[in-house]
């Protein structure tokens, strides 16, 4: 018997049978090498790709000691933990088949679970709950459900990765040992998790820093059996014609092509994008270029009903493709992938391979795909960071330390376990998760004192006897714990409008905000280069600008951050290009050496090494991993440095307050992963000095210097509001522009909030630690400065500044590009039909796929009763049906408005209801103006679009 086979038998004989039925002939390489250890009732930690059978090799042992060890005490005995917020579907109906067939009770457990629910689960507790994070921080305070949950043998945590680098984490952890407190004893915990780095401080975080609770860890690599190619497209004649058609660029064009071909030659395909904004810039390119392509998109910020269609799509080949971000890297099943797309470099190794991992899911098969750049950064970077995923250098996990706002969380949690503690008890339990392992005393006493001191007091707590209780009113106490379950920052939104006609504009990000939104610097949004005035409570004034010189895309506050090692080594291949060719080595050949070493063509090769072997022709300096570069570049002082998105801020940091105080004007400041543009007239010499001056500072002055200048950033000040709100000091509307945020810091300073907000803003924006090492090399002399004297910006420092002119738009043509893109996203929109006459009609329709009733003269009708009486909502399908059931009069009611529309105006009614935010009235208005489909129409639309976006930022922010 084969050890496949042999892994199966293992089981009781009601498993084996149910595994028969279900198709199951051969277990995965994750089944095979998890059940054993898992049977055998250690820790596992089972890392492998998304849809490889991990649920099953999770669930089935556990499943099968719950059948040998019958009859079972009343009471939950498995958790199964998932941070998907929308539970996964597929894994839903998996667990609801297991457990139907093994004769096992199923219930799950989330913020939308209705109150009857609730009550037979408290009545008859299920075997197995299905729960989040944030709903187990609530079980944990229920009377009976905590009574339940004392019989919990089984825990098994879904996607770890996406917990274990998170407050999340944090807040799971402790709930954890919380719940080990409560049940007085130990259970078996099994995590599940897409490709990580430090695997084994990982499975540390999943069971806590206890010495008797070991962990296995089981490893099923993806880049053991991954094809990945990078694609650099060339212009070719087609591109022109096509680029002319989107109203873009030629280069943009060639990208859109080869992902289509892409797309063909594929079954399903998943096209990621590092940011929601590009998502849906791919996705309504595609849509002007061709509305029956068959790809969709999804995104967080996209309605439930726009995902769950897209992800349905898919998986019945309705669509070959959905573009996508993060949304998709979890384990939402979208049926059988046979190749992922990465839209422009995937920043960091972890991603690339959990993104590339989604395909080829079958024994023995192959994870494949492509990455598509857009520039010579791009492709470096991108050629990097396969080398990485193929040899399996991954980044450490990032796992977030003795977060002090969880922590105040988490001790109101502990004092609705019980009514007093003593401060070692607290400490010694605190200390047994992971993430708390190293807390301090003082850090513990700072929580403390700051719950004690708030208005309304959350804690008593007397340093002297060591000891902590409730306070005496306790309904504060009990708002505070569930109105700050979820640890999810909230990010606010700001809105553009041009001054001059106070007109809206877009809206831009809390990310992009703090970090490029003062006043005078220029971005980019809908194709024009925009330059702010000011901002105003939840408003961004800004007037349009012709020269785009210095300014940032508007998606770019989202960008996931280059770790300084990927970096540093596109310095170093750059530095080697560089050798090469000035020992006198053609291009061709250093391009043919390149790709024995990084999965690409030598064209793709020749492409990426373009800007380096143009530097060398003129006898520029070349900036790489051993040598920075300064240079004048459209009025910017642009330093060259290989060193990732962190250090790159922080350092730009430390220069923009050092030529600030020299020069007593404020220093425009920006950086990607390879550069720093300052704004300053400072001479080249001036800036290399200071360079030199910060390199002989110390690693602690450096330190002192770097806190000083972030703690001066919006950057600080949005970490700050996040971490304030979590602790309850703070209104959920605090914004980065209040007049009194600043004075608000200034009187938290001391206390554990502004700890913890120094710290957030250490761990995710800045890395003073890296900066001063990259700064002693500078000491040291084996990093070396050049200044790099022209009357022209140099090939490499004209990159972003090319790319960021792809995404302009001649004025002239502004009008029609909208007009164009806005009738191709009406069009696309999928409304839920029904029929008003006799309500048994309900279905989603896109409003594309519907024209030709309207084009033959004959309009809508149901095929239950042959009324003509259609009207059209935006809510779900099963949102329709549960609403009817209900007689829900309102429902019924806008449905028989838009009937009225649609019977009257046909097609052009379905446009006008379908705009964003705009209802039944807006729709009439708009009608009554233009009843055809016409520009004239579209025009209506986008107008009472950016009236109804102006609204209800307007109404609620004043």
């Amino acid at each position: 018997m084969t050890m496949q086979s042999e892994v199966f038998s293992y089981f009781s004989i009601p498993i084996q049978k149910a595994i028969a039925d279900k198709g199951f002939s051969t277990p995965t390489e994750s089944q095979i090498k998890a059940i054993p250890p898992i049977m055998a009732g250690r820790n596992v930690l089972l890392i492998a790709p998304t849809a490889s059978g991990k649920t099953e090799a999770a669930f089935l042992p556990v499943a099968d000691a719950l059948i040998r060890e019958k009859p079972q005490p009343h009471g939950i005995k498995v958790l199964y933990i998932t941070p998907l917020k929308a539970l996964n579907r597929d894994m839903l109906l998996r667990l609801q088949w297991w457990c139907k067939r093994l004769d096992l009770r199923l219930g799950v457990r989330h913020g939308d679970t209705t109150t009857k629910e609730r009550e037979a689960q408290a009545m008859v507790p299920p075997d197995v709950l299905i729960t989040t994070p944030e709903t187990l921080q609530a079980l944990l305070t229920g009377r009976i459900m905590r009574q339940h949950l004392a019989s919990v043998k089984w825990v098994i945590v879904d996607e770890v990765h996406e917990l274990a680098c998170d407050k999340r984490g944090s807040q799971l952890a402790l709930a954890l040992e919380r719940l080990r407190y409560l049940k007085r004893g130990d259970f078996q915990l099994i995590g599940l998790s897409a490709t990580i780095g430090s695997p084994e401080r990982v499975a540390r975080f999943l069971v806590g820093t206890d010495t008797e609770r070991d962990c296995e860890v089981v490893n099923v690599p993806v880049s053991r059996s991954m094809q990945i190619e990078v694609y650099y497209p060339e212009v070719i004649s087609e591109d022109y014609k096509l680029a002319n058609e989107l109203y873009t660029y030629p280069e943009v064009a060639a990208r859109l092509r080869v992902i289509r071909n892409l797309i063909e030659e594929h079954k399903s395909t998943l096209i990621f994008t590092n940011t929601r904004s590009l998502a849906e810039i791919l996705g309504s390119r595609f849509r002007v270029w061709d509305l029956n392509f068959p790809v969709g998109v999804h995104h967080g910020s996209l309605s439930k009903l726009s995902r769950i269609t897209a992800e349905r799509g898919i998986k019945e080949g309705k669509l070959h493709g959905i573009i996508c971000t993060s949304s998709l890297e979890l384990g939402i099943d979208v049926g059988r992938l046979d190749f992922v797309i990465q839209y422009n470099s995937p920043r960091q190794v972890t991603r690339l391979l959990q993104r590339i991992g989604r395909s080829g899911h079958r024994i023995g098969g192959i994870a494949s795909g492509a990455i598509i750049v857009q520039d010579s950064d791009d492709a470096l970077e991108a050629l990097v960071i396969c080398r990485r995923a193929l040899a399996e250098e991954l980044e450490p996990a990032e796992i977030p330390m003795k977060s002090l706002d969880v922590l105040a969380h988490q001790i109101a949690g502990l004092l609705m376990l019980k009514r007093s503690w003593s401060f070692d008890e607290a400490l010694s339990l605190i200390r047994r998760a992971y993430p708390y392992s190293e807390l301090e005393e003082r850090e513990l006493v700072s929580v403390l004192q700051y719950m004690h001191s708030r208005i309304p007091r959350l804690v008593w707590f007397s340093a002297s006897d060591r000891i902590f209780t409730r306070p005496k009113r306790i309904k504060p106490l009990y708002s505070y714990y569930f109105e700050h379950l979820s640890m999810i920052p909230e990010e606010k939104h700001y809105l553009v409008i041009e001054e001059s006609s106070d007109n809206p504009v877009g809206v831009l990000d809390e990310a992009f905000v703090a970090e490029y939104g003062s006043p005078g610097n220029k971005f980019i949004e809908s194709g024009r280069v925009w330059k702010i005035l000011h901002l105003y409570g939840d408003r961004i004034y800004v007037k349009e600008e012709e020269d785009p010189t210095g300014s940032v895309p508007s998606w770019v506050g989202e960008e996931i951050p280059v770790p300084y090692a990927v970096a540093n080594e596109v310095g170093e291949l750059r530095r080697k290009v560089a050798e090469e060719l000035e020992r006198g080595v053609g291009i061709d050949a250093i391009a043919e050496e390149l790709t024995k070493k990084y999965p690409c063509s030598k064209d793709v090769a020749l492409s990426a090494i373009d800007e380096v072997s143009r530097q060398v022709e003129r006898g520029y300096p070349v900036p790489t991993d051993k040598q920075l570069t300064v240079e004048r570049c459209n009025g910017y002082i642009i330093l060259h440095c290989a060193f990732g998105l962190r250090v790159n801020r922080t350092l730009g940091m430390l220069l923009a307050t050092h030529i600030s105080d020299r020069t007593g004007t404020p220093v425009g400041v920006q950086q990607d992963p390879y550069r720093i543009s300052l704004r300053t007239e400072l001479a080249l010499e001036d800036v290399e000095a200071i360079i030199h001056e910060l390199s002989t500072s110390g690693s602690d002055d450096i330190k002192k210097q770097a806190l000083r200048a972030l703690l001066r950033s919006r950057l600080f000040k949005r970490r700050f509001i996040h971490v304030a709100r979590r602790f309850g000091a703070i209104s959920r509307d605090a914004s980065l522009t209040d007049l009194d945020l600043e004075s608000l810091i200034r009187g938290f300073e001391g206390s554990a909030v502004f700890e913890e907000a120094i710290r957030e803003s250490r761990d995710k924006d800045i890395d003073i630690e890296l900066t001063a090492e990259a700064l002693k090399r500078v000491e040291t002399g084996e990093l070396k400065i050049a200044l790099l004297r022209s009357e022209e910006c140099s090939p490499i420092a004209s990159i972003p500044a090319m790319i960021s002119g792809y995404e302009l738009i001649p004025p002239q043509r502004m009008h029609r590009v909208i007009l164009k893109y806005v009738l191709a996203r009406l069009l696309d929109e999928e409304l839920t039909f029904v029929c008003t006459n006799c309500l048994r009609f309900v279905a989603v329709k896109r409003i594309n796929d519907i024209g030709e009733e309207f084009r033959l003269g004959f309009g809508l009708r149901c095929p239950e009763c042959g009324s003509t009486r259609i009207g059209a909502l935006k809510v779900g399908e099963e949102e329709v049906r549960r609403e009817i059931r209900k007689n829900k009069k309102s429902m019924v009611a806008e449905a028989n408005q838009s009937a009225d529309l649609i019977a009257r105006y046909g097609k052009a009614a379905l446009l006008a209801l379908a705009g964003r935010g705009l209802g039944i009235g807006d729709a009439r208005e708009i009608l009554k103006q233009e009843s055809e489909v016409n520009e004239h129409l579209v025009e209506l639309i986008v107008s009472y679009e950016k009236e109804i976006l102006k609204r209800k930022f307007y109404k609620r922010h004043g």
